[in-house]
C-alpha cells in the first residue's frame, strides 16, 4: 500500500544510509519529507498573524528579560552588594531599589512567558482543527480507487499519530526553538557587552558542542522519520486484524497473525529505539558539556580576578570584577542550554514534518474528477407522457437536464465511433428516450446500455472485454458468473466509481460521463452484501438514504421492505441507538435496514450486489420479499451466487472472464443447456 513520503531536513546528512534503510523489506522508500512541507505548514500557522506577532514579541521580551536579569547581576554585585561589605552602618535603600527593579524585570519575563503560552494553545488547536477539517473535506472528494489502494488503518493514522506529532511541534518545538534562538542571541550580546575574550572562548567551546550534536541529531532524525512510517504500518495491521477477528479465529490463524504483528512491531521497536537512544542522549551531552564549560569558566574567572587580568567589552576596557564573572557564568549557561534545546526539538520537528508530509500527501491525492454537466431535476409530466416541465416540487418524476449548449447531439456524435452492433444499441437508446422538444430534458426511465465497453482496474489488464448489452426500463437484470467474472465491476461502472477506458455507457441515451456524478448516483440505489450501519438511531440510519426524509417517509420505507416489524420490537423502536456497525442486530436485520435506506431514497434504478448471500435461507425469504417490494417499477441489476434468487429476472446474463457468454430468461437458458444450465443443475460450480 502507498505510504506517505516525508521531508528533507537540514541536519540529516547521512543520506546514503537512509536510502539503504529504505530498501529493506517492510520499509517505505520515501523517507524524506516532501519539498514545501514546512512552507505549507506555516501557511496554516500564519492564518493567526496577530496572535503569532504577540507570541513572537512575548518570546523576545521573555528572552531579553532573562538576559537582562543575568546582566543586572554584575551591577547588583559590583555597585550595591560589595560596597556594603564591611560597613558598620550600611545604607540599604539603594540595594532594595535595585532588587525591586530586578523583581520587575523578572515579572515582565514571567508575564511574557505566560502570555505566549496562553496564546499558543489557541493557535495550536486552531491549526489542528483547520488541518483536520481540510483533510477530511478533501478525503470526501477522493475516488473509490484511492481507498481500494490505501490501507484504511494507514489513512486513519494520519488523523491520529501524524496530527499529534504536528500538534507537539506547533505547541512545543517551534516556540521552543524560537525562544531558544532568541535567548542564545540575547545571551551572546550580553556576554559581548561584558567581555569579548570570554565570549570568544564560549563560542569556540560551543562550536565543538554543535559538531557533537550534529552527529547525534542526524542519526536520531533519520530514525524518527522511519518510526512514523512504521507506526502507520502497525496501525493499519491492527485495524485489519480487529475487523477480521472472526476470520482469524475460525481458521486458527492467531499464531500467524501474531508472528506478522511481531515482525511489524519489531521494526517499529528498532526504529523507535534507535531514534530515542540518540534523542535521549542529546540533553545529557549538552548538560555535561555545559557543566564542563561552567567549571572552566569558574577557573578562568578565579584566575582573572586573582591575577587582576585586563578585560574589554562593548562598553570599554577594564578588569574582571566579581560581578562580571558571576554574570558571565550565568550567561554562558543561558547560551549553551538553548543549543541543546534546539537540537533536541529538531528531531521532534523532523518527526512532525514526516507526519505533515503524510497529511499533505492525502490532501494532494488527485480528487475524483467530474466533467459531467447533465443534472437531475424534478419535472411535471404532461398527459401525453412526453411533455415535461421543470419544477422545484417533488412530483415523483425525474428528468436529465442538459446545459443550454447541449441539445443531445454530443452523445449521438460520440456513438458514431462504436462498432456496428454497439452503434445499433446506442441508436435504439436515443430513439426510445423521451426527450423534450428543445432536446434539453430527457425523462429518467432507467434505460441502461453498455456499448463496446472495455475496462481494467489496471488498464494493461482488462477485466471486461468489449461488453455490449442493454437493460430496458423496469427490467430486472441478473448478472451471474464465477468470482472474478466482472459482475461487480459492471455495477461499479454504472455509478461511475470507475470510468470505462473504451466504449460508452448510456443512461436513457445519455453518456454517463456527461452526467454529474452526484446526480447519477442519486438515481441509483445500492444494496451491498457488506452492510455499513453508522452510530446513531435506526431512524438516522434509514434516513441516510435521503437526509431530508421525514419520520413518516422512513417508516413507510421500512414497512415496504419488511423491516418495520422487527424494528418495533427493538428496545426503543426506531429510536434505538445502534453502535459498532449494528453489532446487536442479526445479519438479516442489518440487511433489512440497508434495504429500507435504499427505499427511502426512492431511486429509479437499483443495484443489489450479493444482498442475500450472507444470510440464512429462512431469513432470505423475508429479505427477498422486502427487495421484491422495492424493485417494483424500477430497473434492477442483481448480482447473485444463489441462482434460485434470479429465476424471476427478465434477463439473466452469464459472464465468464469479463465476457458475456449467455443472455436470456431463466427458461430460455435452461432450454439451451449451456453454462447457466450446468450452473443451475449443479453440474458446474461457481468458482
Amino acid at each position: 500500500m502507498s505510504s506517505a513520503a516525508t521531508a528533507p531536513v537540514a541536519m540529516v546528512t547521512d543520506e546514503d544510509t537512509l536510502n539503504d534503510d529504505a530498501r529493506k523489506p517492510g520499509t517505505d522508500p520515501a523517507r524524506k519529507a516532501n519539498p514545501g512541507t514546512l512552507k505549507r505548514l506555516f501557511g496554516y500557522i500564519m492564518k493567526y498573524k496577530v496572535r503569532i506577532v504577540i507570541i513572537v514579541v512575548s518570546i523576545i521580551l521573555a528572552a531579553v528579560a532573562q538576559a537582562g536579569s543575568a546582566l543586572f547581576l554584575q551591577t547588583l554585585i559590583d555597585r550595591y552588594i560589595l560596597p556594603l561589605v564591611g560597613k558598620s552602618n550600611p545604607v540599604w535603600a539603594p540595594l532594595v531599589q535595585a532588587l525591586v527593579l530586578m523583581g520587575c524585570l523578572y515579572a515582565v519575563g514571567t508575564f511574557a512567558q505566560w502570555l505566549f503560552n496562553f496564546l499558543l494553545v489557541d493557535v495550536e488547536q486552531g491549526v489542528m482543527k483547520t488541518i483536520r477539517d481540510d483533510m477530511f473535506a478533501h478525503q470526501q472528494t477522493l475516488p473509490i480507487a484511492y481507498f481500494d489502494t490505501h490501507e484504511h488503518g494507514n489513512v486513519m493514522s494520519r488523523y491520529t499519530n501524524d496530527t499529534d506529532t504536528l500538534r507537539q511541534a506547533i505547541s512545543q518545538s517551534f516556540p521552543q526553538m524560537l525562544s531558544s534562538g532568541v535567548t542564545a542571541l540575547a545571551a551572546l550580546i550580553a556576554m559581548l557587552y561584558l567581555s569579548v575574550p570570554y565570549t570568544l572562548f564560549v563560542l569556540v567551546f560551543s562550536a565543538l558542542l554543535v559538531l557533537i550534536l550534529r552527529v547525534l541529531v542526524s542519526r536520531s532524525g533519520r530514525y524518527f522519520v522511519k518510526q512514523q512510517q512504521e507506526l502507520g504500518d502497525v496501525n493499519a495491521f491492527v485495524e485489519e486484524a480487529v475487523n477480521g477477528q472472526k476470520v482469524v479465529k475460525v481458521f486458527n490463524h492467531e499464531d500467524a497473525m501474531q508472528a506478522d504483528f511481531d515482525a511489524r512491531n519489531d521494526r517499529l521497536y528498532d526504529a523507535s529505539t534507535a531514534a530515542n537512544t540518540y534523542g535521549n542522549v542529546t540533553m545529557p551531552v549538552v548538560g555535561n558539556l555545559g557543566y564542563l564549560l561552567y567549571v572552566l569558566s569558574a577557573v578562568f574567572g578565579g584566575l582573572a580576578i586573582l591575577g587582576n587580568w585586563g578585560n574589554f567589552g562593548l562598553t570599554g576596557v577594564g578588569v574582571y570584577s566579581l560581578g562580571t564573572i558571576i554574570s558571565l557564568l550565568t550567561l554562558s549557561r543561558s547560551f549553551t542550554n538553548p543549543i541543546g534545546q534546539v537540537s533536541q526539538q529538531f528531531t521532534m520537528v523532523m518527526m512532525a514534518l514526516a507526519g505533515a508530509s503524510r497529511i499533505f500527501e492525502l490532501m494532494d491525492a488527485q480528487p475524483e474528477t467530474d466533467e459531467g454537466t447533465v443534472t437531475l431535476v424534478n419535472v411535471e409530466l404532461g398527459s401525453d407522457g412526453r411533455t415535461m416541465t421543470e419544477t422545484d416540487r417533488v412530483t415523483g418524476h425525474w428528468a436529465w437536464k442538459r446545459e443550454a449548449s447541449d441539445d443531445g447531439t454530443r452523445s449521438r456524435e460520440a456513438a458514431r465511433k462504436l462498432s456496428p452492433k454497439a452503434l445499433e444499441v446506442a441508436q435504439k437508446a436515443h430513439e426510445q428516450a423521451v426527450t423534450s422538444s428543445n432536446g434539453r430534458l430527457t425523462l429518467l426511465r432507467g434505460d441502461v446500455r453498455f456499448t463496446d465497453v472495455t475496462f481494467g482496474y489496471d488498464p494493461a489488464k482488462p477485466v471486461l472485454h468489449d461488453i455490449t448489452w442493454f437493460a430496458k426500463p423496469g427490467q430486472k437484470i441478473a448478472l451471474v458468473g464465477a468470482t472474478g467474472a466482472g459482475k461487480t465491476t459492471i455495477t461499479n461502472l454504472i455509478n461511475r466509481f470507475y470510468d470505462v477506458q473504451e466504449g460508452m455507457i448510456l443512461y436513457d441515451g445519455i453518456n454517463v460521463k456527461g452526467i454529474r456524478k452526484p446526480d447519477l448516483r442519486r438515481s441509483l440505489g445500492i444494496v451491498l452484501q457488506d452492510v455499513n450501519l453508522f452510530t446513531g438511531t435506526v431512524m438516522d440510519n434509514i434516513r441516510y438514504g435521503k437526509l431530508d426524509a421525514t419520520d413518516e417517509e422512513c417508516i413507510a420505507a421500512a414497512k415496504l421492505t419488511n423491516a418495520d416489524s422487527f424494528i418495533r420490537m427493538l428496545p426503543e423502536g426506531y429510536n434505538t441507538v445502534l453502535e459498532g456497525d449494528g453489532s446487536g442486530l442479526s445479519q438479516g436485520q442489518r440487511q433489512l435496514i440497508s434495504i429500507a435506506r435504499a427505499a427511502v431514497a426512492n431511486p429509479p434504478a437499483l443495484i443489489l450486489d450479493e444482498a442475500t448471500s450472507s444470510i440464512d435461507t429462512r431469513t432470505e425469504a423475508v429479505v427477498q420479499a422486502g427487495m421484491d417490494n422495492l424493485m417494483q417499477g424500477r430497473t434492477v441489476f442483481v448480482i447473485a451466487h444463489r441462482l434460485s434468487t434470479v429465476r424471476n429476472s427478465d434477463v439473466i446474463m452469464v459472464l465468464d472472464h469479463g465476457r458475456i457468454i449467455e443472455r436470456g430468461s431463466h427458461d430460455e437458458l435452461i432450454a439451451e443447456k449451456g453454462e447457466y444450465y450446468q450452473l443451475y443443475t449443479g453440474s458446474l460450480e461457481l468458482e
